[in-house]
């Protein structure tokens, strides 16, 4: 299978990773590179500030791009557009490139909590792409739009579906340490970050708490129903440039020790034999007490794992544990070429 597809907001950060991640894809071939009207035209490597390690492609840095117009010819045979837009963009442009027959897979915040748009992490709710149907009913559309989570989102639920599932979970409180990264690379003056950690990322902590209920949660006829649990979140941004680390506090419906739980998570592994391109164990178990960091773990599975160490017992909440992800590759590109690759071998 080979199917055509393009980026939206291809020269930010997050586009840039969506290019390292469909090179050389053997599902997805990248067809259209599109951004603003001022890169429209240019090459790519003219167009964009890399940011990356690792040098453009050659064949990526030739290629030109082109407009987010939905009626572009360079969009003609796509059938996927991925989407780095800013959300003031994509609240416009999503529904537009839907309408016009494209699936879009989002790492935009815009449309997440509408209420017939599935807010997909594969391993937790991949039955809420049935959700689709009653999507492209009420907005007339033979396209669709799929939306993965804010990307401090998915370290937690990815942990915490297992536990769910086995014990089942009353609250969930937690705090997050943040890499500048996922402010993009504009996003934090040097002088806010180094020598000093921020408790403060605008509307971070209700994207948390609302998200996660919705992940956990199930499709009730044709309506989202929320997790029944409750959840409060702290966050914080902190001078790493990759990789969130979470503290994680649980309060199990069900009585469960430290080493039950850290094995329902190591056992966790859902998509195993589907062959999906880019999956890998989505929780890697540390039992270093010093495990997991940023540096040192952050690039586990790909950037695809969850990385999780320190389980243990708490004597307020259940249990307790730190997680760690990559989060503008599992929290961002990443979450959404997997939600693609799932959407096309089970869906389309």
């Amino acid at each position: 299978m080979n199917i055509k597809v393009g980026i939206l907001g291809a020269t930010g950060n997050v586009g840039q990773r969506f290019i390292q991640m469909l090179e050389n894809h053997p599902v997805f071939e990248l067809e259209a590179l599109g951004a603003s009207q001022r890169s429209a035209g240019k090459t790519y490597k003219d167009a964009c500030y890399w940011y990356q390690t690792e040098p453009i492609p050659e064949e990526i840095a030739n290629a030109t791009v082109v407009s987010t117009d939905p009626n572009d010819k360079a969009y003609e045979d796509v059938d996927i557009v991925f989407s780095a837009l800013p959300a003031d963009l994509a609240k416009t442009l999503e529904p537009e490139f839907a309408k016009a027959g494209k699936y879009v897979f989002s790492n935009a915040s815009a449309m997440r909590m509408e209420s017939d748009v599935p807010l997909i992490v594969p391993e937790v709710n991949p039955e809420h792409f049935g959700m689709l149907d009653v999507q492209k009913s009420n907005r007339c559309s033979d396209g669709a739009i799929i939306t993965n989570p804010n990307c401090s989102t998915i370290g937690a639920v990815i942990s915490l579906k297992p536990i769910m599932d086995k014990f089942g979970i009353d609250l969930v409180n937690i705090t997050t340490m943040q890499a500048i990264s996922g402010a993009g690379y504009s996003g934090v003056p040097s002088m806010a970050i180094l020598d000093n950690m921020v408790p403060y990322i605008g509307g971070e902590e209700e994207k948390m708490q609302t998200e996660a209920l919705k992940i956990l949660g199930s499709i009730d006829g044709n309506n989202f129903k929320n997790g029944n649990f409750k959840i409060g979140v702290s966050c914080n941004r902190v001078p790493v440039i990759d990789g969130h680390t979470e503290s994680i506090f649980v309060k199990t419906t069900e009585e469960a020790t430290p080493e039950e739980i850290a094995k329902v998570m190591d056992d966790f592994d859902p998509l195993k034999g589907l062959n999906l391109p880019s999956y890998a164990k989505p929780i890697v178990l540390r039992e270093e007490n010093d495990r997991p960091q940023p540096r040192l773990d952050r690039n586990t599975g790909n950037g695809m794992s969850i990385v999780v160490g320190r389980v243990r017992k708490d004597p307020i909440f259940s249990v307790k544990y730190t997680a760690l992800e990559h989060n503008t590759i599992r929290g961002a590109a990443g979450a959404s070429v997997l939600n693609a690759e799932l959407f096309v071998q089970k869906y389309l």
